[in-house]
């Protein structure tokens, strides 16, 4: 039953013979309760929890292990039915809750500086194991989460349609906008198109990191595919199209596309466009030989894209200590 909405739930009620109310009720124990046994749906009939028990079940994951970073980040590393591990990250700020959510175990994209690409891609997550990471981590927080970002292991639009189908359940059953949905991608071009047609109010992020297209086939080399023209034009007509302004993301890798000129050309690419940057100071990663600038070569990067006309904020570093921080995700605790 977990991936399931109100009005699904109500029809499997219907098919066993009960009213289409009780639909609702059981979306409100596994949504709202965070109820895994329907023996805890107090206020359903006991020939109802029956008949649940023998043709349905909520399934689940389980928390295999925890990781706390000093900075209050919190990475659940959770074991799937299937035995397949993924994680997901708990960032709780002075103004909000936000929860970092998979979308596949691994992921096909295999960016050079990535954790997750060097696990190769196992498969899809289904919408319920999505919903199920936000429900896990909201066991584990203080407060309320506000806002999920599909920033985990994955890339979310090549699992598109259980993205969307996981995006309306969370704006749905749990009651969070979706302008505090962010979805992240490398670029996938047709995907980003069918968004807009979509006219989701979601926030787009995409993954851009340079305006080169030599230096961002050598970091994302699966995304030549996709050239930075008519990435850019897509953008274009999802910022149109949604009215929201679209968030390039750029990771600062030392020697590779943090100079001055890397940003001049990066803000031109960018004029004309309903956006700003994210500047994301590279995240240590094993086995590879990337490392992040310095920070005075980080302010004047930003400094540059600003004196440019590009709105630019700075992701701040969270979970960096647990390896739970951008690009560090693997399901696996080393």
């Amino acid at each position: 039953m977990m991936g399931l909405g109100g009005a699904e739930l109500s029809a499997l009620c219907t098919q066993l013979g009960f009213p289409a109310y009780r639909g609702r009720q059981i979306a409100r124990w596994i949504y709202g309760g965070g109820v895994s046994d329907p023996a805890q749906m107090r206020n359903l009939p006991k020939d109802l929890l029956k008949r649940l028990s023998e043709t349905a079940s909520i399934t689940r994951s389980e928390i295999a292990s925890r990781s706390l970073s000093n900075d209050g980040a919190l990475k659940l590393l959770l074991s799937l039915v299937d035995g397949e591990r993924i994680e997901c990250v708990l960032l709780p700020y002075e103004t909000r809750v936000s929860v970092c959510v998979s979308s596949q175990v691994g992921c096909p994209i295999c960016c050079e500086f990535c954790a997750t690409g060097q696990q190769g891609f196992v498969r899809n997550l289904t919408p319920g194991e999505i919903l199920d990471q936000v429900l896990t981590v909201s066991s584990e927080a203080s407060r309320p989460v506000t806002h999920v970002v599909f920033m985990g292991m994955g890339e979310p639009l090549t699992n598109f349609d259980n993205i969307m189908r996981a995006v309306a359940l969370i704006n749905a059953e749990l009651d969070i906008s979706m302008r505090r949905i962010t979805v992240s991608t490398v670029g996938l071009t047709p995907q980003i198109r069918q968004m807009a047609a979509m006219e989701m109010q979601l926030t787009l992020a995409v993954s851009l990191h340079t305006a080169d297209q030599r230096v961002r086939d050598h970091l994302i080399p699966k995304a030549s595919a996709f050239p930075i023209p008519g990435l850019i034009e897509a953008c274009h007509e999802y910022a149109d199209r949604t009215k929201r302004r679209v968030t390039f993301e750029v990771i600062l890798l030392r020697g590779i596309n943090d100079s001055p000129a890397d940003a001049v050309a990066l803000a031109r690419l960018l004029r004309g466009t309903m956006c700003h940057v994210n500047l994301i100071p590279f995240n240590e990663v094993a086995y590879t030989d990337f490392r992040a600038p310095s920070k005075d070569v980080i302010r004047a990067f930003r400094s540059t894209l600003e004196s440019e006309g590009v709105k630019v904020t700075q992701r701040m570093a969270r979970g960096a200590k647990s390896s739970a921080a951008c690009g560090q995700l693997r399901g696996e605790f080393r």
